[in-house]
């Protein structure tokens, strides 16, 4: 009620952010009809006149306006995509060192080239941050006419680049790439022999998309480089044998909530009698002790197709906040030899931890941070907290037309899953396409069981069918598409009603 009143006196947050943003989108369209005059060898010659007003000492925020009606016009020329009013306040925001909130579909991809271009004339780069390669790749393709038309020089950070490729990427005006990529290149960085070996530059200007996905969903997720330790593992194997044999509740308890299991008394009394040893806690036996908590967890805790998946003769980790396969990436403390065991593959040694650094800590050390996502609002304390970070709520384009219902609660997962093939069902009989979000790639199998015994022909987006992703979104928006994927796949990907043209 209170709340109610206070909107109705001082306005709702987006009507107040919109006040304070407006007379910078009135100022640049004021500018456009000069700018759009001029030809493109003048548009050009802008960003060298930019970099010389900046050399002088002249600041970014006053060239801001100037720029930011450039980046529109070559935007139109180049793309055909002309910048609304609340993208450029969007860009206003960005270029504070803010994070911009803004609905799905209101085009944050193209809002992140007003301060991108803005802070690249610099010289001292900018880096943009989304959640996977696929993005990373298809935002620097896509909006890399836009600068280098205005003359500046755009590069993209992707999983297989070597050393050499890395360093010229980074040595670009602007650079894409994923959070993880940025994250370790930063570890091996502080690991060389010699600075030229170094790929990244000082850390200057960062906008990270999906940012609450990453500033605060993953803020404590350590990024770890590993170097192989010199230890049998015959052991893994041989403990491996031994869980079967425990008895839930009777011989170890598990905690779902901090995704740990624990031994009992009548645990240890168990393993004791299997091991024949007469005290488990005894000084020389704390490496068995080791061993056999952590396949404890493999077996109890972590779960097949949800936390990893078997893929040629490998436990690959699936990304818990994007549903993304991270090959290449494994669970330290021996949790990751555990798992090779549970699922009988080749049991690599043990690694040890060379470099490690979680992504908040990382993030922090940027000059100027900023980012964009579809839901800040809701964690503006922890922004501001943790990051210093405001959060500025930017209306849409047009109003709002979505109509959001309240959950529906089954008794039974088989009632809640013949009721969502109800309607998916009648959804596309109409020639609606239908997304449907799953919470793991086991549910999403699942659920697509359900359909094909139904007749439903649908596609499945999850890590395991990962390469697909493209294809499948561009199918996603055809009349009576159904696409079924886990919550995270595909996040930040456009779907477009009536199928992507090709």
């Amino acid at each position: 009620m209170l709340e109610k009143i206070l909107n109705t006196v001082f306005g709702t947050k987006p009507e107040r952010d919109r006040k304070k943003l407006q007379p910078f989108a009135d100022r640049i369209n004021s500018l456009e009809p000069d700018i759009a005059r001029l030809t493109q060898d003048e548009l050009l010659a802008r960003t060298w006149e930019f970099k010389s007003r900046i050399e002088k000492g002249e600041s970014l925020e006053s060239i801001m306006p100037e720029a930011f009606a450039v980046v529109r016009e070559a935007s139109v020329r180049t793309l055909g995509m002309r910048h609304f009013d609340v993208q450029m306040m969007g860009g206003v925001v960005l270029h504070r060192g803010q994070i911009a909130e803004m609905k799905t579909g209101e085009g944050k991809t193209l809002v992140a080239t007003l301060p991108v271009y803005l802070n690249a004339l610099s010289g001292k780069g900018v880096h943009v941050v989304t959640v996977n390669d696929y993005l990373a790749k298809r935002d620097a393709e896509w909006m890399s006419p836009i600068y280098r038309g205005l003359g500046l020089s755009v590069g993209t950070i992707q999983h297989n680049l070597g050393p050499i490729d890395r360093q010229k990427a980074y040595s670009c005006d602007i650079t894409y790439g994923t959070n993880n990529e940025f994250g370790f290149d930063y570890l091996r960085d502080n690991m060389v022999e010699h600075k030229s070996l170094k790929v990244q530059r000082k850390l200057n200007f960062c906008i990270v998309d999906e940012v609450d996905s990453i500033l605060i969903d993953e803020a404590r997720t350590p990024l770890i480089i590993s170097g192989s330790a010199e230890e049998s593992t015959k052991k893994y194997m041989q403990i491996n044998k031994i869980i079967p044999q425990l008895r839930d509740v009777v011989d170890y308890e598990v905690n779902e909530k901090e995704r740990n299991a624990t031994l009992t008394e009548d645990g240890v009394a168990h393993i004791e009698r299997i091991l024949k040893i007469d005290n488990l806690y005894d000084n020389n036996h704390i490496d068995i002790i080791h061993h056999i908590h952590q396949a404890l967890k493999a077996h109890t805790v972590f779960q097949k197709d949800i936390d990893y998946i078997v893929k040629d003769g490998q436990v690959i980790i699936v990304d818990e906040f994007t549903g993304k396969l991270m090959p290449g990436r494994r669970f330290s403390d021996g949790l990751h030899q555990a798992l090779e065991a549970k699922e009988n593959v080749t049991v690599a040694r043990e690694s040890q931890t060379l470099a490690s650094i979680t992504f908040q800590n990382y993030f922090r050390m940027y000059n100027k941070l900023s980012g964009m996502t579809g839901t800040a609002e809701t964690e503006s304390v922890e922004f501001k907290k943790i990051y210093g970070l405001d959060v500025a709520v930017i209306p849409t384009n047009v109003a709002m037309v979505r109509k959001d219902y309240p959950d529906k609660v089954y008794k039974t997962e088989r009632e809640k899953f013949n009721a969502i093939v109800d309607e998916i069902t009648e959804y596309s009989k109409k020639g609606r396409p239908v997304l449907v979000g799953t919470i793991s790639i086991e549910k999403s199998e699942k659920l697509s069981l359900v359909l094909r015994s139904r007749g439903v022909i649908h596609n499945v987006l999850n890590a395991k069918y990962h390469e697909k992703e493209a294809q499948i979104i561009a199918e996603a928006g055809r009349p009576g598409a159904v696409t079924i994927a886990t919550n995270m796949a595909g996040r930040g990907t456009d779907i477009v009603l009536g199928g992507k043209k090709s």
